[in-house]
């Protein structure tokens, strides 16, 4: 501990002259820390990240130094809430190669996306692609199986001439049902409900999910051999695992039934497993017969993540930049419960806003807490220092950025979500660091737009919050206990707390942003 204490010590007075800090903008915290969030958005929007994946010259595409060669024969297909606008783009750079297309998306995206004025994400009416609708809810269904099938179809009848561009991202697996024969949709679905509310990992339900399934684990791939695949992928997965994202249907990954039949048993499922089940997994060997060639076929597959957490956290921190505050990305792949995150946040603030060295209990408590919210110790040990030579050398504002995807525990009935409720427990856990401009600043934001069953993607609060809230007969314990984060902060000022960006049309999981104002330093 006294090697990584070591790190934060002040350096020499010269220092201060050796950096210049951004001069930082005159608006105010609030409306910075608003346009961080929306430039983090921005850089994820699904038109503007495939653009960007896509080089073409001529009769040639270039996509993450692959070359392909276009000869009429480009065929698309896709599944994610973000497909939509990610295929009208493909379109307009590809069309005049393209062959057809059928693309799963979620039921009622193209009115939802008319009325939105996002009509440059939706296709032209002469468009080559098929659009099928369903998943309701987010949940599998006969329209979204129909949609699958008509996926396999078109990759079936696919020539070693052919190129498959496969566009993915968040919602993929739901838009994309296959069961295996004679498993019917309805009992798959059950199947990993049970899992779901037993408490299985997201891995554990991949598993069992792939086994189950003609096209996820790497089975579209399979169908559309010998033909070319790229899969473009926008993921809203922690640590972007290939395998996870819509539970990797161009990632080849052969489950076996031991393996699936020791998950189903952990959680005591075993017993009440369907016939159709029950067969499938009794089989013996893969899911489907390869042929010739295909168990090197990892030359003919190409995955490429386009768009993650991490793209949207480096344009975000670009933009604070241009704001006047020095960014820092701490971590991509915080998840855990939302008390917990909250402390870690807290206790991040406290040691930036600290004028001088902060205790070293401080520093032990951040490090404690890091692996229990998926922060690694290393990237903690280089926030504290970036932060303590900010103290030391006086580089001005910071802007500290972080994503992921925590969780909360459901004690209420009340209507809410994981940013708003982690932004008001932030907010308590900054109650004595001041208030801005002299303290500082916390963002939590859904970058879908959506936080919960409610229009707010999260909302900003400050070490204002507590006593804002009681001055206005708002008893912050009681709408936590409840679970009731959105009720209260639309019910606190108007609702000016709130971030409500509306329809984003993409997803890379949340955008947690502190905001640190300039600290006066003590010289002696």
């Amino acid at each position: 501990m006294a090697r990584v204490l070591s790190l934060f010590r002040p350096q020499p007075f010269l220092a201060l002259i050796r950096r210049r800090k951004p001069p930082l903008c005159k608006m105010s915290m609030d409306s910075s820390a608003r346009l961080v969030f929306a430039a983090a958005v921005e850089a994820v929007q699904p038109d503007t990240i495939v653009r960007q994946s896509i080089d073409r010259k001529e009769d040639s595409v270039s996509i993450d130094g692959h070359k392909f060669t276009l000869k009429h024969n480009l065929h698309l297909v896709g599944f994610g809430k973000a497909v939509l606008g990610m295929a009208a783009e493909a379109e307009k750079i590809l069309g005049d190669h393209l062959v057809k297309g059928v693309i799963s998306v979620p039921k009622g995206i193209q009115q939802t996306l008319q009325e939105h004025g996002k009509g440059h994400l939706l296709l032209k009416e002469n468009s080559r692609i098929k659009v099928m609708e369903g998943a309701k809810n987010n949940l599998p269904d006969a329209d979204a199986q129909k949609a699958a099938e008509g996926i396999k179809q078109l990759a079936s009848e696919l020539t070693e001439n052919d190129i498959l561009l496969v566009l993915i991202s968040g919602g993929g697996s739901a838009l994309l049902p296959a069961p295996l024969p004679p498993i019917s949709l309805v009992e798959k679905l059950d199947v990993t409900r049970k899992l779901a509310a037993a408490g299985a990992t997201i891995q554990e339900l991949n598993t069992v999910r792939r086994a189950l399934s003609f096209l996820k684990g790497g089975g579209l791939a399979h169908f559309a051999h010998p033909a070319k695949v790229v899969a473009l992928i926008l993921s809203d997965v922690i640590g972007d695992p290939l395998d996870l994202i819509a539970s990797g249907p161009t990632v080849r990954g052969e489950v076996w039934s031991e393996e699936v039949l020791s998950v189903l048993e952990r959680y005591k499922l075993l017993n009440s497993l369907p016939c159709s089940i029950k067969e499938v997994l009794g089989r013996t060997g893969p899911r489907w017969k390869e042929t010739k060639g295909e168990s090197t076929s990892s030359q003919y597959v190409h995955n490429v993540v386009i768009g993650s957490n991490l793209v949207a956290l480096m344009c975000a921190g670009r933009r604070a930049r241009e704001l006047g505050f020095r960014p820092v990305v701490v971590a991509t792949g915080v998840c855990g419960d939302v008390r917990s995150v909250s402390r870690l946040y807290g206790l991040l603030a406290r040691f930036a806003c600290s004028r001088e060295e902060p205790p070293p209990e401080i520093a032990a408590e951040i490090l404690r807490l890091g692996p229990e919210v998926g922060v690694e110790s290393w990237d903690l040990c280089r926030t504290m220092q970036v932060l303590g030579e900010g103290r030391t050398e006086g580089w001005g504002a910071t802007c500290l950025l972080a994503g992921g995807e925590p969780t909360v525990e459901l004690t209420g009935m009340g209507r809410g979500g994981r940013n708003q409720e982690l932004a008001m427990r932030v907010g308590l856990e900054l109650r004595d660091l001041g208030i801005p401009p002299n303290g500082p600043v916390f963002l939590s934001g859904g970058t879908d737009g959506q936080d919960g069953p409610t229009e707010a993607a999260g909302a900003i609060t400050d070490g204002g919050l507590y006593e804002e809230a009681q001055a206005q007969g708002l008893h912050i314990e009681t709408f936590l206990n409840n679970n009731d984060s959105y009720t209260f902060f639309s019910s606190l000022s108007a609702g000016k707390r709130l971030l409500v960006p509306g329809l984003t049309c993409t997803n890379v999981m949340d955008v947690h942003m502190l905001l640190i104002p300039p600290i006066p330093i003590t010289i002696r």
